[in-house]
């Protein structure tokens, strides 16, 4: 690799030079025309996703390294970015009527994706400190404005300024952790840092100290308790088509900087963090599950299973080996999948004037629509982990990582916990099943919106039954890292 051959970054040249270009274009197509905008972000998701694929080659082992050692792509950022590419190209798809129906069908919108989902990709193929904060970053503030896009209402302004306080707050805690890293072992690039650690040159107080700030930074970003403050608030006020953006393509992010940062630069003090993961992980896991039983909005309902659900995520990386960290990847691509399917049919339900986004609009969805119900049906199935859906297995999987980890008492936990999640996930198909309907409009959708939210439900179903082929890119995607 010389020092001039651009070729693994060019997935991240290619989006951004897209992005920019589309920024430009966009000034002079009228509002009637707007489609031009929105099929060029569409075509620059699909570039990247081509450029990505041609560097992709699963039956080799492949970590390419440049500018300075700072970047890395290897088989697991190229899979975490084709999930990344292939969420963000849905949910434009899913949200496409409901934008235009509030007059958010425009460039901004479309360019703040992009940017973010570029600093998702930089997060993803990071291996330094500041590249890990600077993608971080990017991300956050192309969110920041993504939810106060609507700016006619209080409820999205509100929603973004409690966002940016406190993402603020976690993005500070995560750069002072990472200060204290850098103080501890004098290294910013990750491979250093880990040898410094391995070779006993580190200061040990200050190294887990800045641990604490930095796997703190992480809980923020994934939202797990007791750094969850903000989800609920975000998720029920953001227009909903920004709430899915946030609720999977931010996930798949996270979890590619919690593999970059704890297994790369800090599997030595893996006892330390472990510890901290346990926490997080049991906090979330029953307070969400708990409180989500209370709520009556269907998207702060899901704000509260999204904490649950990054809670069972994170039994994954308990294992501290490849197995528990392929089931946690497992995981996070099982629920990215599931969310886009819950939140799809949320917005198919809206329409102008009218947000579908309590329990009571789902009543008698089956006398509605048979084949809406039942992809809803399988949405809540798999949340809920009930076979043989993928939200099954993604569950067996990681709490089978902690049962081989010694770590029965937290599996049974994890068990009565999901248990307590099936409650108000079943609610969801009692309501669509056995109630009348409240609103008897004929639900209308483009046919392209049908046609992937239904392959999009039926592979919920179809990686249940047969999921080995995308535990096998999981694992596969761990060897390289």
């Amino acid at each position: 690799m010389t020092a001039l051959d651009f070729t693994p970054a060019l997935p991240e040249i290619a989006l951004l030079t897209a992005a920019c270009a589309i920024l430009l274009i966009d000034l002079f197509v009228t509002d009637a025309r707007r489609h031009v905008t929105y099929w060029l972000t569409q075509l620059a998701l699909l570039l990247a996703a081509w450029l990505t694929l041609a560097l992709f080659h699963p039956q080799r082992v492949r970590a390419d390294h440049l500018f300075a050692n700072m970047f890395v792509s290897d088989t697991l950022s190229d899979l975490l970015k084709l999930v990344i590419y292939g969420t963000v190209s849905l949910t434009l798809f899913y949200s496409r009527s409901y934008l235009a129906a509030r007059g958010l069908f425009r460039g901004e919108t479309f360019v703040l994706i992009l940017f973010s989902t570029l600093g998702m990709m930089v997060m993803i193929s990071a291996n330094h400190l500041l590249l890990l904060y600077l993608g971080l970053e990017l991300m956050s503030l192309s969110l920041y404005a993504l939810v106060a896009l609507n700016r006619e209402s209080p409820t999205s302004v509100e929603a973004a300024m409690k966002y940016f306080v406190l993402g603020a707050l976690g993005s500070g805690l995560m750069l002072y952790g990472m200060s204290m890293l850098y103080g501890a072992t004098g290294a910013l690039d990750l491979n250093r840092l880990a040898q410094a650690v391995v070779a006993g040159r580190a200061n040990t107080i200050i190294l887990v100290f800045g641990l604490v700030f930095v796997v703190s930074g992480i809980a923020f970003k994934l939202g797990a308790v007791p750094y969850h403050m903000w989800i609920p608030d975000v998720y029920q006020g953001a227009p909903t088509a920004v709430t899915l953006f946030v609720g999977t393509a931010s996930k798949v992010a996270a979890f590619g900087f919690m593999m970059r940062l704890l297994t790369t630069a800090l599997p030595a003090v893996s006892f330390e963090w472990q510890g901290m993961l346990m926490v997080l992980s049991l906090l979330s896991m029953v307070l969400g599950n708990i409180v989500a039983i209370a709520q009556t909005n269907m998207k702060r309902m899901l704000a509260y299973s999204a904490i649950a659900n990054m809670g069972y995520m994170l039994l994954g990386f308990l294992g501290q080996n490849s197995d528990g960290y392929s089931a946690a990847m497992f995981y996070i691509v099982a629920y990215v999948l599931t969310t886009l399917a819950g939140f799809g049919m949320i917005l198919l339900l809206s329409r102008a004037g009218f947000e579908a986004e309590d329990l009571d609009d789902l009543k008698g969805l089956n006398q509605r629509s048979p084949w809406y119900a039942f992809m809803m049906l399988l949405t809540m199935f798999s949340l809920a982990g009930i076979p043989p859906t993928v939200g099954f297995y993604a569950k067996f999987v990681v709490i089978q990582t902690i049962v081989d980890a010694g770590l029965i008492w937290l599996a049974v936990i994890a068990v009565l916990t999901s248990v307590i999640g099936a409650f108000y996930y079943l609610r969801i198909v009692k309501l669509m099943y056995f109630d009348d309907a409240v609103d008897h409009s004929p639900i209308e959708a483009r046919g392209d919106n049908r046609l992937l939210l239904s392959l999009n439900g039926l592979a919920l179903l179809l990686f249940g039954v047969l999921p080995q082929p995308l535990m096998g890119l999981s694992i596969i995607a761990l060897w390289s890292s």
